[in-house]
């Protein structure tokens, strides 16, 4: 299976959302060779992996995410709302992500910038992954377009992409413009036609979010270029019929292998 797998904000269908758990639920399907996450800034400017604004629907705690240091957030308790299996999990660091997957498996990291929120958070990351030597092998992406631009300003190297939940006529030039290669798109919005008009442009594209085997199906028959981002990385494979050894294979040989 050529369409690479993307595992959104981890393993998140399998284990709670953005946790270390989800990361290696994630990183346990040999075929996941992404994963996406959100990340925002906790209040003593230290980049924490989380989606909402507001610790409420995932820490059951009151307040935004800016409104902690980096160690009260580090300690609260973000999995049993998931299920009681995953009592104990926290928001993790930014940085300790990487750690766990940096040679195992590439990062997709969501900046949520909305409104000019976190001016701080395009060089806290682009700190971090260069301290880390993964410039190269990560890509950024916002809705942001200034996001996008203020990372590219701090970073030759890393790939940025734009994030829409539509496909207007201009998106192509809008790309141009950021000096962005990638293209983060729902999913109902790719078909052939604007699929090879991305390519031409020579952009990476992903579509988010697909959990439905039948869906990923149609994608895949769409072109095989397209990443699909899916809550649920175990039914991709059992899609796709892709095995653990052919997973293995594939990451220590390449893609060609059989």
């Amino acid at each position: 299976m050529k369409n690479r797998c993307v595992a959104h904000r981890g393993a998140s269908g399998l284990a709670p959302e953005n946790t270390m758990a989800a990361m290696r639920k994630a990183m346990s399907f040999p075929f996941v060779e992404w994963i996406e996450l959100d990340v925002q800034l906790s209040r003593d400017g230290i980049p924490v992996v989380i989606h909402d604004e507001t610790l409420q629907r995932t820490a059951k705690r009151k307040g935004k995410v800016a409104d902690y240091d980096a160690a009260q957030l580090t300690a609260m308790d973000v999995g049993k709302w998931f299920s009681s299996e995953f009592a104990g999990e926290t928001i993790p660091l930014l940085d300790n992500v990487i750690r766990a997957t940096k040679g195992r498996c590439r990062l997709n990291i969501e900046l949520k910038t909305y409104g000019g929120r976190y001016p701080r958070l395009e060089k806290a990351v682009v700190d971090l992954l260069r301290g880390h030597g993964v410039e190269g092998e990560t890509v950024i992406t916002s809705f942001d377009p200034t996001a996008l631009q203020k990372v590219r300003k701090l970073s030759a190297k890393v790939k940025t992409g734009l994030i829409i939940d539509g496909a207007p006529a201009f998106l192509v030039e809008e790309l141009r413009r950021l000096d962005a290669s990638f293209l983060s798109i729902g999913y109902t919005y790719l078909n052939r036609q604007r699929m090879a008009l991305y390519r031409e442009a020579g952009l990476e594209v992903m579509a988010w979010t697909v959990n439905d085997p039948q869906r990923m199906r149609r994608l895949v028959a769409i072109s095989p270029d397209i990443m699909i981002c899916t809550n649920f990385p175990d039914r991709y494979g059992a899609a796709f019929g892709e095995q653990p050894l052919a997973g293995w294979f594939k990451r220590l040989f390449g893609r060609g292998a059989t």
